[in-house]
């Protein structure tokens, strides 16, 4: 295919009508690609030797040359399985089935920045009661941060402020069957983070979330307000080095201000598209059109 081209573009998502997925058609429409949203759970894998596939509400799937993965946190499994199949179909996407297994289970994300030498707060990932004393003590002084491993928009996110209410509240996860993950709380971090929106090798679009309620928590969700910002280069780097390592081309990634730089919180594969517009007037749904129409065509 030649490069510029026009494209079939599948938008990969079980909500048709949200307002992100309506940017996104729009944007590639608009640069005369065509883009229609598929709904995840509705493409089935067929694997045959020498000839994988998918089938769309049971018939063969319409030809597209890339996707743009919008999966949710309750479809991460199938979501999974679709982005492998289009692999071994050749057909192209900004995040890989490793990426979006990685960017929903934190344990796995911080392993593979351990591995990549991206900074991450101290953690500990316990699941034994007996384990969480000596945890603790390795993670130094309180307050502690509390997490499950899966949770969006800062759900399954607690604060211990000492090391009684830390063991209490990992406890009652642990007798849930829910491991945990104990962080060391970044203190001058309380309330606000930056948020970059990387694509390919670039941040497009960047914001520092401000929670002015007394919540810890910088989602917009509970309660934060995010300002737009001109990135520093440390976190820009720092940003698309994260994403990278996941294997997302596409990528929200939030991180905190340290007291010696950036330090990844969580990278988000399906980042939100119109929210971040609004606060910043960038044109993040057409970074992601020409970006994806390029290597798709490629």
């Amino acid at each position: 295919m030649t490069k510029g081209a026009p494209v079939r573009i599948g938008i990969l998502s079980r909500e048709k009508d949200a307002e992100s997925n309506r940017r996104l058609v729009e944007a590639f429409t608009s640069r005369g690609h065509d883009a229609r949203v598929l709904n995840t759970m509705r493409l089935s894998i067929e694997l045959v030797p020498g000839a994988p596939t998918l089938a769309y509400r049971g018939k063969p799937l319409p030809r597209i040359d890339g996707v743009v993965p919008r999966i949710g946190v309750s479809a991460t499994f199938h979501g999974a399985a679709v982005l492998a199949q289009l692999r071994l179909m050749g057909i192209y996407s900004p995040v890989s089935a490793r990426g979006l297994r990685c960017s929903r289970d934190k344990l796995q994300a911080l392993q593979v920045f351990a591995e990549t030498s991206i900074p991450y707060p101290p953690t500990a990932f316990v699941c034994r009661r007996s384990d969480l004393g000596p945890a603790l003590d390795r993670l130094g002084e309180p307050p502690y941060v509390v997490k499950v491993l899966q949770g969006t928009q800062g759900s399954g996110v607690l604060l211990a402020p000492d090391r009684h209410e830390a063991i209490n509240l990992a406890e009652t996860l642990l007798d849930a069957d829910r491991p945990v993950l104990l962080q060391r709380f970044i203190a001058e971090s309380r309330g606000r983070d930056v948020r970059a929106v990387v694509v390919g090798d670039s941040v497009v679009s960047a914001v520092r979330r401000v929670n002015d309620t007394g919540e810890f928590r910088s989602n917009v969700h509970r309660g934060a307000k995010p300002e737009k910002i001109a990135i520093e280069p440390a976190f820009a780097e720092t940003a698309i080095r994260a994403a990278s390592a996941l294997g997302l081309e596409v990528a929200g990634v939030d991180m905190l201000e340290g007291a010696d730089g950036p330090v990844v919180l969580e990278v988000n594969s399906s980042p939100g598209i119109h929210g971040m517009e609004d606060a910043t007037g960038d044109d993040i749904a057409g970074a992601i059109a020409e970006h994806v129409a390029t290597r798709a065509s490629e």
